[in-house]
């Protein structure tokens, strides 16, 4: 998608990821430029979505990590129970982040703590009926808002996206696996 430009028949991109990538071929010749019209936009989106989702939690009164904490829990079904080390691997924190999280979200009332009956070091975690409460509104808000804002895409476009997102991510983890080690 390009606009004329008022100079010698020049096209400038009307995207603004494409005038960047356009800018840097003019610039430097040779530059590998063709990842720029997909990263450029994914960060970008990245930033709306995470500024959007956090103005829907601070309107539902619950911030990122306590929606990752309960969301986790509620969705492993009743009776809504995890040990750290499950919320842990769910959630991609570290112990010492879910330990934290947990410790804030049980004075808030949200959670209880219980040893396990597996071994003296599992410690279990259960939604108390006001964090389950919590969690009902603040999934609403937050999944109707995004459902809003991707609702111009139709069934397909979103199939299609899934599948290349999917696919993209398989290869990014793929090949960034071992510049984490």
């Amino acid at each position: 998608m390009a606009e004329p430009t008022a100079e010698a028949g020049d096209f400038v991109p009307a995207y603004p990821a494409a005038r960047i990538a356009a800018a840097w071929r003019r610039e430097r010749p040779g530059t590998p430029t063709e990842s720029i019209e997909i990263v450029t936009p994914l960060w970008w989106l990245g930033k709306l979505f995470t500024n959007d989702r956090n103005r829907v939690l601070r309107e539902a009164g619950i911030d990122a990590a306590t929606l990752d904490l309960l969301s986790v829990i509620r969705r492993s079904g009743p009776p809504y129970t995890l040990s750290t080390r499950e919320i842990a691997e769910l959630t991609l924190v570290t112990a010492g982040a879910i330990s934290q999280r947990v410790a804030r979200a049980e004075r808030d009332g949200l959670v209880r703590r219980r040893a396990g009956t597996t071994g003296r070091r599992t410690v279990l975690v259960s939604l108390t009926p006001d964090g389950h409460a919590l969690i009902e509104r603040s999934v609403d808000a937050v999944l109707g808002r995004e459902a809003t804002l991707v609702s111009d895409l139709s069934t397909d476009e979103r199939d299609t996206l899934i599948t290349l997102l999917e696919k993209l991510m398989t290869d990014v983890r793929r090949r960034t696996a071992h510049a984490e080690d």
